[in-house]
């Protein structure tokens, strides 16, 4: 389900939050990347992943372990609820890059980006082609 259908937007437990946060932490030197699976537009389950590009402006999720989440959710009966990666030394918004490069169109990427040293994130839905749309980003179980 798109959770912009419920207008109710995107809901990430405290949990899965923090899980985010500590993987975004542990890789400034590069965009931290992972899944968040789901039920409806409710997280159940993070799953961070390696950035193969090992870069600050860009990422791209280890194949293996892309397919190995993927089957996961699918046992689980999960969904991808959205993508998440970070921008270490970036903007709080989807980048030019990201858009010329979304893997996953039709989902909703959260950005993490730092600001005032504090980590902190948006989310986009992101279509091929068109501007991203902001979307409400709740944290609550």
């Amino acid at each position: 389900m798109n959770p912009l259908s419920n207008g109710k937007g995107i809901r990430i437990s405290p949990l899965h939050w923090s899980q985010m946060e500590a993987d975004v932490r542990s890789k400034t030197a590069e965009e931290a990347c992972g899944i968040v699976a789901g039920e409806g537009n409710q997280s159940r389950l993070v799953i961070p992943m390696t950035n193969i590009l090992h870069s600050l402006y860009r990422f791209r999720m280890e194949p293996k372990e892309e397919l190995d989440a993927f089957l996961l959710l699918e046992e689980k009966g999960l969904e991808v609820l959205a993508i998440y990666h970070s921008h270490p030394h970036g903007i709080d918004r989807p980048s030019v890059t990201d858009l010329d490069e979304l893997t996953f169109p039709g989902i909703v990427y959260l950005i993490w980006f730092e600001q005032d040293t504090a980590w902190r994130c948006r989310a986009y839905l992101m279509n091929s082609g068109q501007d991203p749309i902001e979307v409400p980003l709740i944290v609550s179980d």
